[in-house]
């Protein structure tokens, strides 16, 4: 079964992200970013992870960043999901390298329809949501800057 690691650092986040996947995916969980890198550091089958950005500890943004780093996790789908997605917070998500942003609070569907359309695009698929997601943000910079 495909595995799923969810970041939160909040328990009933956890249990829900947890319940919306469990019929499809085997989810694990970490309370920190600590905690889901020595997740990853010990379990070498995790498929996808679902990252909270407001964390003590570790955040989300050190998270993704340590995961990108990391020759082993680079290429690992992360779902940033969180209360910060306004347009300096997407563009650094995505510049970061997440393969998909879902805002807090999300709809069922929304969280369990992302998890799964990431999971089904290649690498090369991934970058380019990456690129459109920047460009598209940077359009929308454009038409803020030419209408002042």
């Amino acid at each position: 079964m495909t595995k799923v690691l969810v970041v939160d650092d909040d328990p009933d986040i956890r249990w829900l992200t947890r319940t919306i996947l469990s019929d499809r995916f085997d989810v694990l969980e970490a309370a920190s970013g600590r905690a889901a890198l020595d997740v990853l550091g010990h379990e070498m089958s995790i498929d996808a992870v679902v990252l909270d950005v407001q964390m003590p500890e570790l955040d989300g943004w050190d998270t993704l960043a340590a995961i990108r780093n990391d020759p082993v996790w680079s290429s690992l789908p992360v779902v940033l999901c969180s209360v910060k997605s306004e347009e300096p917070d997407a563009r650094r998500a995505w510049q970061l390298g997440c393969d998909a942003l879902v805002g807090k609070p999300f709809a069922i569907d929304d969280l369990e329809t992302t998890v799964i359309e990431v999971l089904e695009r290649s690498g090369t698929d991934r970058l380019r949501q990456r690129e459109l997601a920047l460009a598209a943000l940077d359009d929308q910079d454009g038409g803020r800057k030419a209408s002042r």
